[in-house]
């Protein structure tokens, strides 16, 4: 999405608007920019949020983050945290920003609400979030007081529908694409091997935490016993196929013994492996 041509920045305030919870202090579209940080990290002593609207570029912070951009994808930036972000080279950058504070805010990041973990999130469609991002400042005249208070009201309810969208457009994700990809890969040998729930969420792009527990609440049971689960249906099948004995059997499986096989077996399945071997083959 391209901005109009013949400006390289455009501020929308002459001055803060304040109210006792909080205070947008800056807001405006830059055309072109190189960027903020790029030899040394810069500190804010306040939020902002940056919409990036065209270009491509890159984002990094003290805590590790290094993430990629996109058109459509929105930066916030905490009071307190080094960071740096602009395009990539030979490329252009067109952004909004605004620059906020006030303990409304300082309350949603002790909540977690908005989250230093997580300072990159993706809103599409592009146009209509640059609609919202635009009328923020834009649509009020009249005292300044009235005006402060309802374009603050404006922007919480841009951030928290900005949120809820990004959650929205993660729950697709955790459906269509890495839930089906970590059952899969937990489920079957991956190069002779059995994965390991952290090396299965290092591999669908999740911290192990957020991995276990998203897993959990989806699949209806941790990774873990999802595994323990499945590698045990293949000791079921190896058992009717009746072609190796039980040390075999838990050797494939990776288990440590026969001992520790025959517990998981039995946890699982109700019955010991040998139980289970007389049931289906006989004898």
């Amino acid at each position: 999405m391209e901005l109009p041509r013949g400006f390289r920045t455009e501020p929308w305030l002459n001055s803060p608007l304040e109210t006792p919870i909080g205070t947008i202090h800056l807001a405006g579209r830059l055309r072109d920019s190189a960027g903020v940080g790029a030899s040394t990290m810069r500190v804010l002593e306040r939020f902002c949020i940056v919409l990036l609207v065209h270009g491509e570029g890159l984002y990094r912070d003290a805590r590790g983050a290094h993430v990629q951009l996109r058109p459509g994808d929105v930066v916030t930036v905490f009071p307190d945290l080094p960071h740096t972000y602009g395009p990539l080279p030979g490329k252009r950058w067109n952004e909004v920003y605004i620059v906020f504070s006030g303990p409304v805010f300082d309350l949603w990041r002790r909540s977690g609400l908005l989250n230093p973990e997580r300072p990159v999130i993706h809103l599409e469609p592009e146009e209509y979030w640059y609609q919202r991002f635009t009328e923020i400042v834009h649509r009020d005249a009249g005292p300044v007081s009235s005006r402060a208070l309802r374009t603050l009201a404006r922007f919480q309810s841009l951030v928290l529908d900005a949120l809820a969208a990004s959650r929205q457009a993660d729950e697709g994700l955790t459906r269509a694409e890495w839930l089906e990809t970590g059952q899969q890969l937990l489920a079957e040998r991956f190069r002779d091997r059995w994965l390991t729930p952290r090396e299965v969420a290092a591999k669908v792009g999740l911290s192990y935490d957020n991995f276990r527990k998203q897993f959990s609440r989806h699949a209806g049971m941790p990774p873990q016993n999802y595994q323990k689960h499945k590698r045990i249906e293949h000791a079921c099948a190896a058992i009717y196929e009746g072609n190796k004995s039980l040390k075999e059997i838990a050797s494939d499986l990776e288990f440590c013994d026969v001992f520790h096989f025959s517990k998981a077996f039995k946890q699982v399945v109700g019955s010991s492996p040998s139980e289970f071997r007389k049931r289906v083959l006989g004898g």
